[in-house]
């Protein structure tokens, strides 16, 4: 896995920012996460920040960080699982936390709520959930949840319940693991 700090350290020395390549096919996430939405949300606005931050246009810092984000954001999903659950590490950190995934989840989702417009939900390494406002570099994720209407909109409509409950299908543990 790409170290993303390094591309934050290459960006700030005026290298060229890159999206990092998907590590599975469009339609590899249905029915969590329609070939549509991905292709909008990947192929077209996760790669417009590099676009605009190598180009100059716009908040460099913003489009930096969305590009990191969205770097961190789309390696940790793999086609759906029905019973997809934390294992590891991150089970451990999640159960010593909160008591049990479930509860987990209870608590991203109350979390998750509490934002008005759009942003990002993380669980820090150290088992913390935390949120980003727009757009922001944190050293410290180990799990990231896209809350940006554009993740789950095309999908879900207005039911960001929905789109939430169903991302658990999709989230790599191993991924998240190597974080930890």
């Amino acid at each position: 896995m790409r170290d993303f700090l390094l591309i934050v350290e290459a960006a700030e020395s005026d290298a060229k920012l890159i999206t990092e390549k998907l590590p599975y096919g469009l339609k590899d996430l249905e029915p969590v996460m329609s070939r549509e939405t991905l292709n909008y949300h990947h192929g077209k606005l996760a790669t417009s920040y590099a676009d605009r931050f190598n180009k100059g246009e716009g908040d460099p810092d913003f489009n930096l960080a969305g590009n990191y984000l969205h770097n961190l954001f789309f390696p940790q999903l793999q086609p759906p699982k029905s019973n997809n659950k934390p294992h590891g590490i991150s089970l451990e950190i999640i159960n010593k936390k909160y008591k049990s995934f479930s509860d987990f989840q209870d608590q991203i989702f109350k979390t998750a709520m509490t934002i008005q417009g759009s942003g990002w939900i993380y669980m820090s390494r150290s088992g913390e959930i935390k949120i980003i406002k727009n757009h922001q570099i944190k050293k410290d994720i180990a799990l990231l949840i896209d809350w940006w209407e554009h993740a789950w909109a095309l999908d879900y409509q207005s039911d960001k319940k929905s789109y939430l409950e169903n991302i658990w299908r999709i989230i790599n543990w191993d991924i998240v693991n190597t974080r930890l």
